[in-house]
C-alpha cells in the first residue's frame, strides 16, 4: 500500500516522551496469579513513533524526532534503525520510560476463576469436570501500564529546539503527539506548533490535559483529542461564549456551519450517534477553534470521528466494531490525517481514510502496525455525513 505522490516532503514526528514498548500476549490472564506469556514484543514506542511507522508503511518519508536517554532510549533507537525509520533523537541524561501492554485475546469472564489443566471427558454423573476451562468473554482485553518518563532539563529542551528548527526547513508537516515528560512546560506543544506555523509548516497536535488546553495558542492546523481528553481539558466555563451562548464557531468561521449545533439540540446529519456525545464534541471543538486551532478532529472511539473545520463539520461513522488491541489506533488515525493534510485531500475522504486506518490498527497485534486487509474491508463502509445546526 502506498500513498499518493502529491504533497511531497518529509513528515516530521515529535515524541518527547519516547518509550520502549513491551507487549505481552497471554490467554486467560489471572490478575491475582501467575500467567504464561504466549508472545512478547519489544519495540520503540510513543505516539509519534507509532504515527511514523504507519506513515512509512503507507510510503511516506518520515523523520522521528524527540528525546532519548539511558538503556531504554538506546534500545528504542536501535529498534528504529532496525525498522528502517530515520530518527534524529536529542540525547538526555535521564532514562527514557518503558510501557507495558498486556493483551488477552481470550479473557476469562469477569469474576471467573482461572482454569486448571484442560482435558478429560464429562464426569460419571454427566456434569463437566472441575478442571474444564470456563467460557471466554466476547472479545479481547488490553491493559496498559505507562511510566511517567524522565525528568528533562531546560538545556536539553534547548538542544531539541535547535534541531527542531533546522529540520522544519525540509518538512511538509509536523505531528506533535503524546505525553510530556516531567520538566517540560505544558505550553511546549503550542510553542512547537507556533514555530512550525512561522516556517509555513502545518502542525497536527495530539495531546491530553493541560498540553491540549494550551495547544490552540500555537495555531496548529489540526488538534486531535478523543472525546474523553476533550472533556478533561475543558471546563464548563470554557463551553460558554462571553455572552452566555454556547460557543461552537472557529477563528475564521464566525458561524455555526463549521462549529456545529446549538447547545443540547440534536445535530443534523448525525445518524446512529449519541446526541449528547456529538453535541459535547461540537461544543468542545468550537472552543479549541475559537482559541486558535484551525481544525479539530475528535475521536469518538467505535462511534467514529467528528471534524470541525473552516470548510464545515463532518462525522465519519464506522460500519461495525473491529475487535482487537486498541493501543495505537489513535496514532494510525493521526497518520491518516497527516497524509490528508500534506496531500490536500478533501475532508470527507481524509476522515474516511483516517477512520479506516484507526480500525485497521485495532486489528494489528502491536501499536504502530495496521492490518491491510481490515483497512481494505472497512474503508468502503465508512459513512461520512455533514453535521449542521
Amino acid at each position: 500500500m502506498s500513498s499518493s505522490a502529491a504533497g511531497s516532503g518529509t513528515i516530521l514526528t515529535v515524541t518527547l516522551n519516547l518509550a520502549l514498548d513491551v507487549t505481552y500476549v497471554a490467554d486467560g490472564v489471572d490478575w491475582d496469579g501467575v500467567n504464561r506469556v504466549r508472545s512478547v514484543h519489544r519495540r520503540a514506542g510513543g505516539k509519534g513513533v507509532n504515527v511514523a511507522r504507519v506513515l512509512a508503511a503507507l510510503g511516506r518519508d518520515v523523520l522521528v524526532t524527540g528525546l532519548a536517554g539511558g538503556p531504554n532510549g538506546r534500545a528504542a533507537e536501535a529498534d528504529l534503525s532496525a525498522a528502517g525509520l530515520p530518527a534524529a533523537l536529542t540525547p538526555i541524561a535521564a532514562e527514557s520510560r518503558a510501557t507495558l501492554a498486556v493483551c488477552d485475546p481470550a479473557p476469562l469472564p469477569y469474576g471467573a476463576a482461572p482454569a486448571g489443566p484442560v482435558g478429560g471427558g464429562p464426569a460419571s454423573d454427566g456434569t463437566a469436570p472441575e478442571d474444564a476451562a470456563p467460557a471466554r468473554t466476547a472479545g479481547p482485553r488490553t491493559a496498559l501500564f505507562n511510566e511517567p518518563g524522565p525528568v528533562v532539563t531546560e538545556a536539553e529542551l534547548d538542544d531539541f529546539l535547535r534541531g527542531y528548527d533546522r529540520r522544519l526547513g525540509d518538512a511538509a508537516a509536523v505531528v506533535i503527539s503524546g505525553s510530556l515528560p516531567p520538566g517540560v512546560p505544558a505550553g511546549f506543544y503550542a510553542e512547537l506548533a507556533a514555530r512550525a506555523r512561522g516556517r509555513g509548516v502545518p502542525a497536527i497536535v495530539d495531546a491530553d490535559g493541560e498540553p491540549l488546553r494550551a495547544a490552540p495558542a500555537g495555531r496548529p492546523a489540526v488538534l486531535k483529542p478523543n472525546a474523553e481528553e476533550l472533556a478533561r481539558a475543558l471546563s464548563a466555563a470554557d463551553l460558554r461564549a462571553p455572552d452566555g451562548a454556547p460557543e461552537t464557531g472557529g477563528p475564521e468561521s464566525g458561524g455555526a456551519q463549521a462549529g456545529g449545533s446549538e447547545a443540547r439540540g440534536t445535530p443534523a446529519g448525525v445518524p446512529g450517534a449519541g446526541h449528547a456525545l456529538i453535541t459535547d464534541a461540537l461544543a468542545g471543538a468550537g472552543v479549541l477553534r475559537r482559541d486558535g486551532a484551525e481544525s479539530v478532529v475528535v475521536s469518538l472511539g467505535a462511534d467514529g470521528l467528528l471534524a470541525v473545520t473552516p470548510e464545515g463539520a463532518w462525522r465519519a461513522a464506522m460500519p461495525y466494531r473491529v475487535a482487537g488491541n486498541p493501543t495505537g489506533a489513535g496514532d494510525a488515525l493521526v497518520a491518516g490525517l497527516a497524509l490528508g493534510l500534506v496531500e490536500g485531500t478533501p475532508w470527507p475522504d481524509r476522515l474516511r481514510r483516517a477512520a479506516a486506518l484507526g480500525a485497521a490498527a485495532v486489528a494489528a497485534a502491536v501499536a504502530g502496525d495496521f492490518d491491510e486487509e481490515t483497512f481494505r474491508r472497512v474503508l468502503p463502509g465508512i459513512r461520512v455525513d455533514p453535521v449542521g445546526p
